[in-house]
């Protein structure tokens, strides 16, 4: 019982991170990068995505950092999910 409802919560702060990151990447076209919302969820997202950032360059323009993070979450998210829900 208490690894379902550790998998739900699991589960859940993952979807909120996913939204975050993409929250944050719709603000960066309307608010500048010292709005306090905005830096408010850089402070949350930047750790993880920094580290990502080191390893892939920019193409051109884009930074696929944030896609690469929401990937990574749903596979941390799906594996740590599927372990406790098979105990």
């Amino acid at each position: 019982m208490f690894f379902l409802i550790l998998a739900q919560l699991i589960d859940l702060l993952s979807q909120i991170l996913i939204l975050l990151v993409f929250v944050s990447v719709i603000l960066s076209y309307f608010m500048p990068p010292y709005h306090p919302v905005r830096a408010g969820i850089n402070r949350i997202l930047e750790p993880m995505l920094a580290p990502i950032r080191r390893v892939v360059p920019l193409v051109g323009m884009f930074d696929f950092s944030p896609l690469i993070l929401m990937i990574l979450i749903e596979l941390v998210d799906w594996l740590l999910t599927f372990i406790l829900r098979s105990l």
